[in-house]
């Protein structure tokens, strides 16, 4: 849970007329505040943007809307929600998918708002907005927790955790946010679960609001007029209830707010994902010994509880053990990721065990006064009771709506995850989204597919809603050059060894053939490994830095090298083709090694493609090649990053130009004229701006 219930939420009167779009107007216009008053470059794109989202905003409609890149979107949405905002006495919520994005908003595109709104007289109100980044509750230190922690630490923690929990305490005495990630090295899982604000024992009745760092958070978002968040944060939230929750008529996290959703090509997978339920054996585990630790005889109910509760704990945790072992042992023993189709694949040995332990948290909480020990307890009780349901829901496999399967994880390969999620996510998106009479705003570089944005409408739900398209103003005919290897062998499990080679001596050839960075995408782990085995010793003979994700540095930290060595190649997978923000010559060459396509065997595209099918459609056409040609776009589109940059797209797949499809890849390029290649033509034909 993330915590966002506040008691004095209640629904606003009726709100003063908005300026958005007549500031936006004014704002965006050729020779107006921007451009002739700010002397900032005025785009055409951006002003149109900018009104189609104010009057969204305005009449509290939904808004697809593709802005190319260099269109320069976050101002288009930031300024007229802010005047929105301002004048409405609503709030903002700005959604992000990556951190970088986050980070840009919050630190760069903000500060950036500010200055245009003091820049004239008529907006000089509106400068003085506020602003708030909301993260999970769980991040947050509770100091009422943290005392509580202190003084029982006898009960809750074996004696070398007592050293990790004065740390902590002594850094509360000096941070200014409390956020656990300032902590280096970060704490222990099992310390800062017990000091964390994530319980309701953290509450505005018990915390002292100017020393409770959760508490002083949500003071700061109560005034906040924008508020920025993840997507993962959003639907976590969503999925849990949202301002519907509250008993807000109109509004998506808090009563009468609205939305902007940018990396809006993201929404549906992400929605899908915290849609369903998710109950690992660690998890579980986890739960049971913050109650009771068989092993160091501490926890919660080792002071609240005694040696009849003690034993309910060590019930359920065999239990548990049976349960998942048995899983791990019968389904999972091949497969890490399995479907399953029919219920009762198990024995439902944890049901007894957690209902009896329910009942005795539940005996013993009632024994206590009103006070942040009973609300601990209790809060434990909920956690048991959904856990126990969710165990139910998922052995009955009863909902045709879902699709139900089982996954195992961690170093070691034995952490069980039992999974569900909607096999059509669209009619949850749009009763948590788009019947909630707000404005919500979906925008992204890429929602169109052949110019477009039907598909991602159908899959959000959002098919009633305004839909725009507006190109990139950069000038990609001059600062793009298209090469795509005719000659590499396609993919199949008989050529996969001279595929390797193929893909090796190319990469070899075209990153050490333009100057500048190389940014190198795979849909392969396996492949990108072989590869980079290859290669590796000869990018560093040709003393070009070089990196491979997985290893030690996170996807930004990767980005920042490539961005500081000027000459350095980089090889991802997966994440790395969206999100990575290289501009300059740091990044002058992105290299397709495949076009993207998902296989069908997870079990969430085996059941949408078998859904596709039973109604009679194309499970290839209606998800595998939209989707490609999304994630292609996105990979295209790490490169021009700004109005100077130039560079070269390399496309090592000849499906591109051998199957029929292959032409809408290439149409979906910005610059569509291409340069094939062969390795008899290649030396004599990969000129770029020659």
């Amino acid at each position: 849970m993330i915590g966002l219930h506040d008691d004095t939420d209640s629904a606003p009167p009726a709100p003063p007329p908005s300026h958005a779009r007549e500031f936006a107007r004014r704002i965006f216009e050729e020779d107006g505040w921007l451009h002739g008053g700010m002397e900032l470059e005025h785009r055409p794109q951006q002003e149109q943007m900018a009104g189609a989202v104010a009057a969204a905003m305005e009449d509290d409609e939904p808004l697809l809307f593709e802005a190319g890149t260099g269109v320069g979107k976050s101002l288009a949405y930031l300024l007229p929600g802010i005047i929105h905002a301002v004048d409405q006495t609503r709030q903002l919520i700005v959604s992000t998918h990556t951190i970088s994005l986050q980070e840009q908003v919050d630190k760069k595109d903000l500060p950036l708002c500010r200055r245009v709104l003091r820049s004239q007289p008529e907006l000089a109100r509106y400068a003085e907005f506020k602003s708030a980044v909301l993260i999970g509750k769980a991040n947050y230190l509770c100091t009422t927790r943290l005392a509580s922690a202190l003084r029982d630490k006898q009960e809750l923690f074996a004696t070398p955790e007592h050293s990790e929990l004065q740390r902590i305490a002594a850094w509360a005495e000096t941070s200014a946010a409390g956020i656990r990630h300032e902590l280096s090295p970060p704490p222990s899982a099992e310390v800062w679960e017990s000091v964390s604000a994530d319980s309701s024992a953290c509450s505005r009745k018990h915390c002292d609001p100017e020393r409770c760092f959760y508490q002083r958070a949500r003071a700061r978002l109560r005034v906040a007029q924008v508020i920025i968040v993840n997507h993962s944060l959003l639907f976590a939230h969503l999925s849990s209830g949202g301002a519907a929750e509250k008993g807000a008529t109109r509004g998506i996290l808090f009563p009468d707010d609205f939305l902007v959703l940018d990396e809006a090509h993201t929404v549906p997978e992400v929605a899908t994902d915290h849609f369903g339920l998710r109950l690992s054996s660690y998890g579980t585990e986890r739960m049971l010994k913050y109650l009771y630790n068989p092993k160091t005889r501490r926890g919660l109910l080792t002071k609240h509880g005694g040696p009849v509760e003690h034993q309910l704990v060590v019930d359920a945790l065999d239990a548990a053990e049976q349960f998942f072992s048995f899983l791990r042992e019968r389904l999972l023993e091949k497969q890490a990721i399995v479907r399953v189709r029919e219920e009762d694949v198990a024995e439902p040995w944890l049901d007894g065990p957690l209902l009896a332990l329910i009942k005795a948290v539940s005996r013993r909480a009632d024994q206590l006064e009103e006070g942040p020990a009973r609300d601990e307890l209790l809060d434990q009780r909920g956690r048991l009771e959904s856990c126990q349901s969710s165990l139910k829901s998922w052995l009955a496999v009863a909902d045709e709506k879902f699709v139900y399967w089982l996954e195992r994880s961690g170093r070691r390969q034995t952490i069980v995850t039992l999974r569900t999620a909607p096999i059509d996510v669209a009619p949850y998106l749009r009763e948590a989204l788009l019947e909630r009479h707000t404005s919500v705003t979906f925008t992204s570089a890429t929602l169109a597919v052949g110019g477009s944005i039907e598909a991602f409408q159908q899959r959000s739900g959002a098919e009633r809603a305004r839909a725009v398209v507006v190109q990139s103003p950069f000038d990609f005919a001059r600062h793009m050059r298209v090469y795509v290897a005719a000659d590499v062998p396609l993919p199949s499990p008989q050529g996969a060894r001279l595929a390797i080679e193929a893909l090796t001596d190319y990469i070899r050839f075209c990153a050490l053939g333009v100057g500048g960075g190389s940014l190198v995408l795979f849909t392969s782990y396996a492949d990108m490994r072989q590869v980079a085995e290859a290669l590796a010793p000869e990018f560093s003979a040709a003393k070009r830095p070089f990196w491979m994700q997985g290893e030690d540095l996170s996807r930004t930290e990767l980005a920042r090298k490539l961005q500081e060595a000027g000459n350095g190649i980089l090889f991802g997978t997966d994440s790395f083709w969206a999100g990575v923000d290289v501009p300059g010559p740091s990044l002058s060459q992105v290299i397709i090694t495949r076009l993207p396509f998902d296989p069908p065997t997870h079990p969430i595209a085996e059941a949408k493609s078998e859904w596709i099918r039973n109604r009679g459609g194309s499970p290839f056409n209606e998800l595998t090649l939209p989707d490609a040609l999304i994630r292609f776009r996105q990979g295209v589109g790490r490169l021009i990053r700004s109005a100077t940059d130039r560079g070269v797209i390399t496309i090592l797949d000849s499906r591109i130009v051998a199957k029929t499809y292959g032409q809408l890849f290439l149409d979906s390029l910005p610059q569509p004229q291409f340069t094939k290649l062969t390795r008899e033509l290649r030396a004599e034909r990969f000129h770029p701006f020659a």
